[in-house]
């Protein structure tokens, strides 16, 4: 049985492809926990810089796996939901930059598993929704909240209570995407080259920023402001702040280790 997810190293980023294109790269629970397996190694390696997240074939991932659903009983729907739950929440807490390539269908957990990602980028033939309603579902990967949390409760509430996908363009507009490519392959290209483009700063300074902003974001705003002070105080503990400042006066190219 092949990989349900590839991992393949790309420069200073490591690339993860969910890998079920028959079925539209589907989301069941077998890859699900391949998923998870693969994000606890990302965590546990630590050599990455960045993580892109893309789909073989031409979807993303079109949704949870529908045909394992259909015979679930109330308490497996919710052991189900869990999983996913659970590995979206490992991908959220890398203390790496998260990137998903969008390069077609991503709808229902699909949607969901770009939403864990810090930011996501689409190829024009994406396209991206929850349209667990018009099976008679709510979404169950965190949708109700990521997205409100993306895009604002207007836009959330007609995507999810309409279940209507769309377009590349419209996530755009709405700040679903960051940008819009035209093709799976300046998509792809465009995602590791902004891998690259990170891998060149403070990866501390990188771990932290993204740490303040996570735990801030859901924060009142003079906690959030604390936990900034706090996070940028033990930056000046480290090699890398010494040597970002050192190169900056030096007129030279900062060769930071990560310490």
């Amino acid at each position: 049985m092949p990989d349900l997810v590839l991992s393949e190293r790309r420069g200073a980023a490591l690339l993860l492809t969910l890998n079920r294109p028959d079925a539209l790269n589907a989301l069941s629970s077998a890859l699900l926990t391949d998923l998870a397996a693969r994000l606890d190694e990302v965590a546990r390696d630590g050599s990455a810089r960045a993580l892109v997240i893309t789909g073989a074939g031409r979807a993303f991932a079109a949704g949870a796996d529908i045909a394992q659903m259909r015979t679930m009983t109330p308490q497996q729907g919710e052991a189900f939901s869990r999983l996913g739950h659970d590995t979206f929440a490992k991908l959220e807490a890398l203390a790496i930059p998260t990137i998903a390539a969008v390069n077609g269908f991503a709808l229902g957990g699909g949607c969901e598993l770009a939403l864990a990602c810090d930011w996501i980028y689409a190829s024009k033939k994406a396209r991206l929704g929850q349209p667990e309603v018009n099976l008679g579902l709510i979404p169950g990967f965190g949708g109700t909240s990521r997205l409100v949390r993306r895009v604002g409760p207007a836009w959330a509430k007609e995507l999810i209570l309409t279940g209507e996908p769309i377009d590349a363009d419209t996530a755009l507009r709405i700040g679903l995407a960051n940008r819009v490519y035209d093709d799976a392959e300046p998509l792809l290209a465009a995602a590791l080259a902004t891998a690259e483009t990170i891998a060149k700063k403070g990866p501390v300074a990188v771990a932290s920023a993204k740490r303040v902003m996570q735990e801030g974001q859901d924060a009142d705003v003079r906690v959030a402001h604390a936990l900034e002070q706090v996070g940028f105080g033990s930056i000046f503990a480290t090699e890398d702040r010494l040597e970002g400042m050192d190169a900056f006066l030096g007129k030279r190219t900062a060769s930071f280790s990560g310490k």
